[in-house]
């Protein structure tokens, strides 16, 4: 169980906040604090669950604060509307989608002798709230971060993260994952997932290793983008950071998270903007249909696992499990495909007789099917996959010399982190902080264009 100082620190953590942004400009401050909240506040089951409002953790309780600051700070100076009529849409269908869940959820499920309660309107309520914090920082993003040197703040910010959490890492990586029980009273999740490669793998205050890697692949990939645009001491500085945080990302033995780095590394560090935004469409785009060409049988399950059995058999095994309950989770969730099955574990297979779940959901894509069916999916991916695809329809009619420097780097960390949720659930509030920072800045193209335009039209 968490120890009081666990709770402290969720409790403590807004005046954190206010105190940032009285300190720092809006954006540094908006980065800081979601950034350090996710890197050292104590992770679930630390929290706090009160009637009718969504569980208060390190994700909930710095959303709720940024919002309820930035409403009072800079009111005025917020839309909290994309400008596109599509991300409009998505954005309500997002937030509203809970309660047509919960509508078509009133009867009990069983499953023999076990049986899960019906869905209530409270869950509504809880629900929406809960997406409306989910989605907070891309909202406040798109405003605050929207500029290229806002780009070059956040990425400073994930490689100056990484620099530091790399020391929490390597101490977990020779002692095994201790931090969080020395802070905060409580190991977060089970310790022999965090046995790999016979060798320890980092957990420190996130959740699971799998989403240490996936930090410190982002802050390899930041490093690296930052020594692109840097001359001199800086670049052979940046440089040298990346090589030793990509030595980081190896210790903590995550081989997606490595095979990521791998492909990205020289992407970032070569090629131009067009080409890196080109293959972060298509990464997106791969991202959004992987469940339909997953129903059609068209994953090329068979040649995927031929690789893995090349590099582990273990996680080989691991890859054809995964695949297994994928395919056992979706014939649960064409059950209720609309709006899915809800809350309390009614999208798993339970055991009738002693009611132990029997199905695990790893990837984000299945949870979002099953739970709030193919409109929450479509809702959630088209929100993180829409700035990707404005930036790309709108950079085609830019000059490129005119692009931000870092926003290549920046859609590609996106795109990754999307793709990334077919086989996890690595959703982060930096998740939608990058996405809402990608969208604003497609959104000034936008209206930069207009402005360009509008002589024109004046004239003819």
């Amino acid at each position: 169980m968490p120890n009081t100082f666990a709770y402290l620190m969720l409790v403590t953590w807004p005046l954190v906040s206010v105190l940032l942004f009285r300190r720092l400009p809006v954006g540094r401050a908006l980065i800081a604090s979601l950034l350090l909240a996710y890197l050292f506040l104590p992770p679930p089951p630390a929290g706090f669950d009160f009637p009718l409002l969504p569980p208060l953790t390190k994700e909930t309780i710095p959303s709720l604060v940024i919002v309820l600051v930035c409403l009072v700070m800079y009111r005025g100076q917020i839309t909290l509307m994309p400008e596109s009529r599509i991300g409009k849409v998505l954005v309500v269908v997002f937030v509203l989608s809970p309660l047509l869940t919960v509508l078509t959820n009133f009867e009990p499920v069983f499953w023999g002798r076990i049986s899960l309660p019906a869905l209530r309107l409270r869950e509504a309520v809880a629900l929406m709230l809960q997406q409306g914090l989910v989605i907070a920082p891309l909202l406040l993003a798109r405003n605050f971060l929207r500029k290229d040197t806002d780009q070059r703040d956040l990425l400073l910010a994930l490689f100056a993260g990484g620099m530091v959490y790399s020391l929490f890492m390597l101490v977990e990586i020779r002692l095994s994952p201790q931090i969080n029980v020395w802070v905060y009273g409580y190991f977060q999740h089970l310790f022999d997932q965090m046995i790999r490669f016979g060798g320890f793998r980092p957990i420190v205050f996130l959740y699971h290793g799998l989403w240490v890697a996936f930090f410190a692949l982002t802050a390899v990939l930041a490093a690296v983008a930052l020594a692109r645009a840097s001359h001199g001491p800086r670049l052979v500085g940046f440089a040298v950071a990346a090589v030793y945080l990509l030595v980081v990302l190896v210790l903590c033995k995550s081989v997606a998270s490595i095979l990521y780095a791998l492909a990205l590394l020289p992407m970032i560090a070569l090629f131009g903007q067009r080409l890196q935004l080109h293959v972060a469409v298509v990464l997106a785009f791969l991202a959004l249909a992987y469940p339909l060409l997953k129903g059609a049988d068209l994953v090329p399950q068979d040649a995927m696992l031929q690789m893995a059995e090349r590099i582990d058999m273990d996680r080989a095994n691991s890859l054809r499990f995964r695949f297994d309950q994928e395919t056992i989770l979706l014939e649960r969730a064409a059950e209720k495909p609309l709006f899915g099955w809800g809350t309390w574990g009614r999208n798993q297979i339970m055991d009738p007789n002693n009611g132990q779940i029997l199905t695990v959901t790893d990837g984000r894509w299945i949870i979002l099917i099953g739970v709030l069916g193919w409109v929450g999916f479509l809702a959630e991916m088209g929100l993180l996959t829409l700035p990707v695809f404005l930036l790309w329809a709108k950079t085609r009619e830019a000059d490129p010399g005119s692009l931000s420097p870092w926003i290549g780097p920046m859609a590609l960390i996106l795109v990754i982190n999307v793709v990334d949720l077919i086989p996890n659930a690595t959703i982060t509030p930096l998740t939608w902080l990058f996405a809402g920072a990608v969208l604003g800045y497609a959104e000034k193209l936008v209206v930069q264009r207009r402005r360009a335009l509008a002589p024109l039209r004046t004239i003819l």
